[in-house]
């Protein structure tokens, strides 16, 4: 490792050290290292045939005509990057589902969107992350890129 030495704002120190105790942190730097590795990620998405895990949370209302037919079959058609769906009945009209993807993030980004942009779609978010932990090292607040 190698020390390298910031300057910040007060205010923005003190956020900083306020994620580092509610998140429970040993130390500013495990934090910073931690916020590098998701601005990076974020600055350089991942290439589309880098392999990948996702995971897409979405919220459709359940009594849209066909909706819950044509997520089905969407997922039957991606059925390769499917790995598995946990759903949820928020109210009487609306579910919640986040489904685990892994595959190529090209692929991955495809199905989130068909997901997304479907009528009756509410809401949708896609988080990837590297597959092959690429990203450097794992630290104990990111997830096990298992195979």
């Amino acid at each position: 490792m190698q020390r390298v030495t910031i300057t910040m704002e007060e205010e923005l120190l003190e956020e900083l050290d306020a994620l580092v105790v509610r998140r429970g942190y040993q130390n500013r730097s495990e934090a910073l290292r931690d916020l590098v590795r998701g601005g990076l990620r974020r600055a350089e998405p991942l290439q589309p045939a880098a392999a990948c895990v996702g995971a897409l949370v979405y919220v459709y209302d359940h009594g849209r005509r066909d909706l819950p037919n044509r997520l089905t079959e969407e997922f039957h058609g991606h059925h390769h990057l499917a790995v598995s769906t946990l759903h949820v009945h928020l109210d009487a009209g609306q579910c919640l589902e986040v489904a685990v993807l892994k595959g190529a993030a090209g692929d991955v980004q495809h199905m989130a969107d068909h997901v997304i942009a479907e009528r009756g779609v509410r809401y949708g978010q896609l988080v990837m992350l590297p597959q092959d932990g690429a990203a450097g090292h794992r630290h104990h607040h990111e997830p096990h890129p298992c195979d």
